[in-house]
């Protein structure tokens, strides 16, 4: 795909696709309880899509009609054995938070998914399985996929995470559910509770005291109607797109601002940009129209807790970072070496070829600004977030840009570039 913008300025308004955490959940979770669970807004993405590919091989009966789902259910006792291995594709929110599902069931199954699936670390939800009582095996002892899980009776366990991951906290506590006995986690740092609201929503009770969250075994779940709002990691590349921008102003309709998830917001707001959170009344998830206005920025400093509530925007703020008054360092973000691809030295090298000042460290990256972007040849290594961040740079470069492998944005951002280009003016 080849970029050239001259130039541009952003205005308008659009509405970002539906949360990926959210709309995975609510597959999940329509399929473990009982009744009939429709989803409004649910994001179209191909890492959403094998999720319901996976459900659908375990009997659950999921219709699709845009981006409305209806999921049919008569709980998780009544899943059958799937007669071939689940295909999680690029999905490593599929991946893990299935391995708690599955391992309380009483059948066998096999998940694998694509390449870059195969290279991601699992070993860190199938040891606190393990303790649970779960059956799993895989290569290099569950290290890695393909995973075999043989059903078994789960036990309920006190487990503290040993790093702060909201993809292990929520295997853990899908695992619990069917375990006898009351379970308790608790988290260095408070990560995304995406889980813990919908376990609510559908009405599991479920307790946090300080960092320890404990939910009790053999609770049934009711069907519901859950709406998804839009995808803050999604809006994070318009965000940075209105930012790097002269003379732009946006808004990115009805955006989920989970307080676990707004870490991007909190960078923007220290870096100096201009914006409003316009909140909106709704159940369960807080969400809001956001306003951004091409802005002055300064570099800062970005580590420690905040790091986990923007985990996902790292490649944006990097990019966003380039065109700063001064130096903005971010540590503390070693998990962006085990995503799709290692983030941090994809995001450095790519940035590099379009002259940004950038340097990788053992835990993030050192980026000094501003500096003036030129045309380059970007490889997104497969992964969505560096596809959309090389989209977003060409905003901002002198000369074209062309990026390999654009279809790889569809995982989270079906539509991407329809929505950028009809913001360009």
């Amino acid at each position: 795909m080849n970029l050239t913008f001259d130039h541009p300025s952003l205005k308008g308004s659009i509405q970002v696709p539906g949360d990926k955490s959210i709309s995975h959940r609510s597959i999940m979770f329509g399929a473990i309880a009982s009744g009939t669970t429709t989803v409004e807004g649910f994001l179209l993405g191909e890492d959403c899509l094998s999720t319901i590919d996976c459900f659908r091989n375990l009997g659950v009966e999921i219709r699709l009609d845009h981006e409305k789902v209806t999921i049919t259910s008569k709980g998780i006792a009544h899943w059958k054995e799937p007669s071939r291995v689940l295909d999680t594709g690029n999905s490593g929110t599929t991946t893990r938070l299935m391995l708690g599902l599955l391992a309380g069931t009483n059948f066998h199954s096999v998940m694998a998914g694509d390449d870059s699936i195969a290279k991601r670390p699992m070993k860190r939800i199938v040891e606190p399985l393990r303790r649970m009582g779960a059956d799993i095996r895989g290569r290099e002892d569950g290290r890695f996929t393909p995973l075999a899980i043989n059903g078994t009776q789960l036990k309920a366990i006190n487990y503290s995470l040993p790093v702060a991951s909201a993809q292990v906290k929520s295997a853990i506590l899908l695992a619990a559910l069917q375990a006898t006995g009351t379970t308790a986690i608790e988290e260095p740092v408070a990560t995304r509770d995406h889980t813990e609201i919908m376990l609510r929503q559908f009405g599991a009770e479920i307790n946090r005291n300080g960092s320890t969250i404990e939910i009790a075994g053999g609770q049934e779940l009711a069907a519901r109607h859950v709406k998804v709002p839009g995808d803050i990691s999604s809006a994070a590349f318009m965000i940075g797109a209105a930012l790097v921008t002269r003379g732009s102003e946006i808004t990115l309709e009805n955006v989920g601002i989970n307080p676990t998830r707004t870490g991007i917001l909190d960078v923007i707001s220290e870096m100096g940009a201009d914006f409003e959170i316009l909140e909106t009344e709704t159940e369960g998830e807080r969400v809001a129209d956001l306003v951004i206005r091409s802005s002055e920025l300064t570099g800062i400093e970005i580590g420690g807790e905040l790091i986990p509530r923007l985990i996902d925007e790292i490649p944006v703020i990097a990019l966003i970072a380039t065109q700063c008054q001064g130096t903005t360092v971010i540590k503390d973000a070693e998990e962006l070496r085990v995503k799709e691809t290692d983030r941090i030295t994809a995001v450095v090298d790519e940035l590099t070829k379009m002259g940004a000042d950038i340097r990788a460290t053992e835990d993030g990256m050192v980026i000094k600004g501003p500096t003036q972007l030129n045309g380059a040849a970007m490889t997104t290594y497969g992964d969505h977030r560096l596809g959309m961040m090389a989209a977003v740079a060409s905003l901002a470069a002198e000369g074209p840009v062309t990026i390999d492998e654009p279809d790889c944005i569809a995982v989270s951002y079906p539509g991407f570039m329809d929505h950028l280009n009809s913001l360009v003016r």
